[in-house]
């Protein structure tokens, strides 16, 4: 997690995301710096738009959000459409009564 925290810092200060700068980012903070993870990471990041990345990130809770509470209104619905089928399934079988 922190190899990307250290890409968001330096494209956060307008600064180049290259390996060098991830590696220097990250031994300032005091972490030992493994160069697969940099170069994974530099790779992982060639031709990704930081800025709409972490827009899509920022959005996305409010998308997981809103979808129990999508389920929730559909399975109110639906539990209502079975009460009203119900009802006038029960509403026939009395008609039914009258002439029978």
């Amino acid at each position: 997690m922190e190899y990307i925290y250290a890409a968001l810092v330096l494209h956060n200060a307008g600064k180049d995301v290259t390996e060098e700068a991830v590696s220097a980012v990250l031994a300032a903070a005091g972490i030992e710096v493994e160069d697969s993870r940099v170069k994974a990471l530099i790779a992982a990041l060639d031709g990704v738009d930081i800025e709409e990345a972490v827009a899509k990130a920022a959005a996305a809770p409010v998308a997981v959000a809103a979808a129990p509470a999508a389920a929730a209104a559909a399975a109110v619905e639906e539990e209502v459409v079975e009460e009203e089928a119900e009802d006038e399934e029960g509403g026939m079988a009395g008609l039914g009564a009258l002439f029978g």
